[in-house]
C-alpha cells in the first residue's frame, strides 16, 4: 500500500513538466495568472476538490493512484496532502505527497483545522464500503449515480503520525445509518457544519448541521426539502454557503444562510436565507472570498462540456450598506474542458481549483495568482465586477431523460445533438439510433 510519494512537479505557466512558460490563457489575462498544474497524470488517475492549509504553504486533496494496469486501480478516492514549492513569490509545483487514508476506503471532502496546526478532517469510510450505493440512487441503464456509503464518518488525522493506515484516523463524527461529510470547521476552530445524508432517504436526503465543539450539540440549519450540501463558513464565521438541490431536478442552486446565535454566542439555527442563482443550470462548489464580499463557484452555463468558474456577489451589507446576493457576476476561468471546485488561499492572493487543462484532459489540481482587483480589497484598489459577455453562439439547449438521468443537448448553431453524463462530465456526440429518437421525443415534450 502506498503510503508516502515524495515528488516535485514543476511546470511552466499553463503547461506540463518541460512545457514553454509562454504558454497562457489569453482570456484569463488580469484575473488569473502564473497558472501551475499541481498534480499530474504521471502519478494520478485523476485528482481535485483541493484545499489550502491556513499559511498557504500545504493543500490537501483527493485523487486516485494510476497503476500500469487501470484494473488494479482503487475505485474510491483516496486522501493526500503535499508542501507547495515556491520559489521567486510563485508557486512552482508540490513536493512531499503523502496518502492519509487506508487501502480501500472511500473518502472525500479534506480540511484543514485552523486553529490546530498539522491537523486535518475529512469524510472517510475507514474500511472499503460494504454497499456503496446503497445509500445514494442509480438510474437503471446509466452510469449516473451519487454515493453515499453509510460507513462514511467525519475523521480527523495528525499530520506528522499519518501513515495512510486506520491507526492513525480519529472518529470526529459517525453514524452507522448516515454519510457524514463535507465537513469545515470555522475559522476560530469553535464549530463544524457538515452533511448528515440518512440511508433511507436516498438520493433527496442530505441536511446541513452545525456542531458547536464546546458543547457537543448539533443544530440542523437547512430543514427545506432537497439535498443540501458543499458548505463553507463565511471568514468571520456567521454565514455559511452551499449548493442544493431544491427543486429535485439535479439543476444546483448556490444559497447563503446568515447564521442565529443568542446573546450567549450558542446557535440557534438559521435567521435569513438567500438564493443567488435561479436557472437551469448545475451551480455548485460555492466558495467565500476572503473579503466575505464575493463567492467563486462552479457552473455549466457554457455548456455540460465547460464547466467554468464564476464570482458573484455575497455582501451581507450593514452600516446604511444593503445586501448584495447575486449581482454583478464575473466569468473566471476561460479554457476548455472542466474548470470548477475552486477555492482561495487566506489572503486572497491564490486561486486553487480542478481543472481538464492538460494534455490528456484528466481531471487534475491547478493554481494561478488571482490578480482581479476586488471593492474591499486590502490594496485598496478598487474595479467593478461586470456580468460576463453572452456566449458567442446560442446556448445548447437541454433536456434530462427521467428514466436514465441522462442529458441531451441540441446546439441550435450547429444542429448537433449530444448526450452528457453529470456524473462522469462527459459528452458524446455519437449517438445510438434509440438515443436519439429518445431526444427528439423529449425536445418535442418540452416545447
Amino acid at each position: 500500500m502506498l503510503t508516502k510519494i515524495v515528488a516535485v512537479v514543476c511546470v511552466g505557466s499553463a503547461s506540463l513538466a518541460g512545457a514553454s512558460d509562454a504558454v497562457t490563457w489569453p482570456n484569463e489575462a488580469g484575473i488569473l495568472e502564473n497558472h501551475v498544474q499541481l498534480t499530474s497524470s504521471d502519478m494520478f488517475r485523476k485528482a481535485g476538490e483541493c484545499y489550502f492549509s491556513p499559511g498557504g504553504d500545504q493543500i490537501i486533496f483527493q485523487a486516485i493512484e494510476k497503476k500500469a494496469d487501470p484494473a488494479q486501480e482503487e475505485a474510491f478516492y483516496q486522501m493526500y496532502v503535499a508542501d507547495l514549492v515556491v520559489e521567486g513569490g510563485r508557486v512552482r509545483g508540490t513536493t512531499n505527497i503523502r496518502r492519509l487514508s487506508p487501502e480501500g476506503s472511500s473518502n472525500t471532502c479534506g480540511w484543514f483545522h485552523p486553529t490546530e496546526p498539522g491537523v486535518v478532517i475529512f469524510g472517510s469510510t475507514v474500511v472499503p464500503p460494504v454497499d456503496p450505493g446503497r445509500s445514494g440512487y442509480q438510474r437503471e441503464s446509466s452510469k449516473y449515480k451519487w454515493q453515499f456509503p453509510a460507513e462514511m464518518d467525519i475523521v480527523r488525522c495528525v499530520l506528522a503520525e499519518a501513515d495512510g493506515t486506520a491507526a492513525t484516523l480519529e472518529r470526529v463524527l459517525g453514524n452507522p445509518n448516515a454519510y457524514l461529510a463535507e465537513c469545515v470547521i470555522s475559522a476560530d476552530g469553535g464549530h463544524m457544519v457538515y452533511c448528515e445524508h440518512k440511508v433511507e432517504e436516498g438520493r433527496s436526503g442530505g441536511d446541513l448541521f452545525v456542531l458547536d465543539f464546546e458543547t457537543g450539540r448539533s443544530v440542523k440549519v437547512t430543514p427545506s426539502r432537497g439535498y443540501d450540501g458543499g458548505p463553507f463558513f463565511s471568514p468571520d464565521g456567521k454565514r455559511i454557503c452551499y449548493r442544493s438541490d431544491r427543486r429535485g431536478d439535479d439543476l444546483l442552486q448556490i444559497f447563503v444562510a446568515e447564521l442565529d446565535f443568542d446573546e450567549s454566542g450558542e446557535l440557534r439555527g438559521v435567521g435569513r436565507e438567500f438564493q443567488l442563482t435561479d436557472n437551469q443550470h448545475v451551480n455548485w462548489a460555492p466558495y467565500w472570498h476572503p473579503s466575505g464580499r464575493y463567492l467563486i463557484y462552479t457552473t455549466s452555463e457554457l455548456g455540460h462540456e465547460n464547466y467554468e468558474v464564476f464570482l458573484v456577489d455575497a455582501d451581507a451589507g450593514g452600516a446604511g450598506s444593503p445586501a448584495k446576493y447575486g449581482t454583478r457576476r464575473r466569468r473566471l476561468t476561460d479554457a476548455a474542458g472542466f474548470d470548477g471546485l475552486p477555492v482561495f488561499n487566506r489572503d486572497g492572493t491564490r486561486m486553487m481549483w480542478t481543472a481538464q487543462r492538460s494534455a490528456d484532459r484528466s481531471s487534475q489540481v491547478w493554481l494561478a495568482d488571482f490578480v482581479l482587483p476586488l471593492d474591499g480589497d486590502d490594496g485598496g484598489q478598487v474595479e467593478d465586477v461586470v456580468e460576463s459577455e453572452p456566449a458567442e453562439r446560442p446556448e445548447r439547449l437541454q433536456v434530462q431523460d427521467p428514466e436514465t438521468g441522462l442529458y441531451f443537448l441540441y446546439d441550435p448553431a450547429t444542429h448537433e445533438l449530444s448526450v452528457y453524463d453529470i456524473d462522469t462530465h462527459q459528452v458524446r456526440t455519437e449517438l445510438t439510433e434509440a438515443e436519439t429518437k429518445r431526444a427528439m421525443e423529449l425536445f418535442r415534450q418540452a416545447k
